[in-house]
């Protein structure tokens, strides 16, 4: 959208990380006036040689990414800076008020911030950020193509009766794993298919699998499900929307567990759009605004062990085929206006030559 409303503006996005920057890369062939390159370290000589490289006019920062040299740097030399998205837990908050008087320096060096949350904006406020404003959570405004979304698995998908569980952490497989052996007590072909969050927990996965008796797969990108197998566990990125489309009922990682409690949830808007129930655990603080519209308009449930998701499960799983749940509009809407009022604020930012 930038791109259609300033024609002659150019992009540097960074990332922090070797995974983040392959992506990245390949979302960039699309768009003809933006360039990639990774973060430095936030150490004073390294962040001056990468202001004076570049030379940016503007900085946009998003979501809890503070680097207090190149904040301070950048201001310095009159750059105007934006905290996109931001969020700040209850957890970092407390940290940064530890040292008040050095977090309200950073943070009054903000020229915008839209928050992702109101937890969020209140915490700013506190610190002393200027034009502080909460729109709507900007990760509603992604743009999910369900046409475009191919999976070499599609007839074994569209003819098993399956479920499928997303981002998955250390701890909620075997909640997920309990979940298949009460379910095959009424389903006996059902199929449980795990992504986890990080992949290279395949293994151990499957081994607690095997522990449990139960058949399975991991499965590789471009590897067909062998048919007789109860659990598969998906070993590649980008996933879950392959998945989420041909998904009943989805539930979403990261919320089961207590130590997370200050930092749980991930992101279930794609699995919304795709028109999937949705499960999730009571842990999920880092989304907890979009939850809450989420489950207002019957979208989600939240959960809190396997016999109350088997039981939800059972439920939606009597009628194998995905139907629609009329969830479409609420997110729509909400996408609609938080997207408008998002870009109100970063034009003017955009357009505003004042450092």
């Amino acid at each position: 959208q930038l791109n259609i409303d300033n024609k002659n503006l150019k992009f540097l996005i960074t990332t922090t990380t070797l995974s983040s920057g392959n992506l990245a890369k390949i979302e960039l062939k699309k768009i003809y006036n933006a360039d990639h390159r990774y973060f430095p370290f936030d150490v004073d000589f390294l962040i001056s040689k990468f202001l004076n490289k570049w030379k940016p006019d503007k900085i946009f920062l998003v979501d809890s990414e503070i680097w207090p040299n190149l904040i301070l740097k950048a201001k310095e030399r009159k750059i105007p800076i934006a905290l996109i998205n931001a969020r700040i837990t209850s957890r970092s908050f407390k940290k940064w008020v530890m040292f008040s008087s050095t977090a309200k320096k950073i943070f009054e060096k903000f020229d915008l911030s839209l928050c992702s949350n109101s937890e969020t904006k209140n915490h700013l406020e506190k610190l002393n950020a200027k034009n502080v404003f909460y729109q709507g959570n900007i990760k509603l405004i992604s743009d999910v193509k369900e046409k475009d979304i191919q999976n070499i698995n599609e007839k074994i998908l569209l003819k098993k009766r399956f479920w499928f569980a997303a981002s998955t952490h250390k701890g909620e497989d075997i909640t997920c794993l309990k979940t298949h052996q009460k379910l095959k007590e009424k389903f006996k072909d059902i199929l449980t298919i795990i992504a986890p969050r990080h992949i290279e927990r395949s293994k151990e996965i499957n081994s607690l699998c095997k522990k449990l008796n139960l058949s399975s797969q991991i499965l590789e990108e471009n590897e067909k499900i062998i048919d007789n197998k109860e659990v598969v566990i998906i070993n590649y990125f980008g996933a879950l929307n392959d998945y989420f489309k041909y998904s009943k009922s989805v539930f979403i990682g990261k919320s089961m567990l207590a130590k997370l409690k200050n930092n749980g949830g991930q992101n279930p808007i794609e699995a919304a759009k795709l028109n999937c129930k949705i499960y999730h655990g009571p842990y999920v603080y880092n989304f907890k605004d979009i939850y809450e519209m989420l489950e207002k308009n019957c979208i989600s449930n939240e959960i809190s062990n396997y016999e109350e998701l088997s039981k939800n499960l059972i439920n939606d799983l009597d009628d194998p085929y995905k139907q629609s749940h009329n969830i479409i509009d609420p997110i729509k809407n909400l996408e609609q206006k938080t997207f408008i009022d998002t870009m109100k604020l970063v034009n003017e930012f955009v357009k505003n030559d004042a450092g």
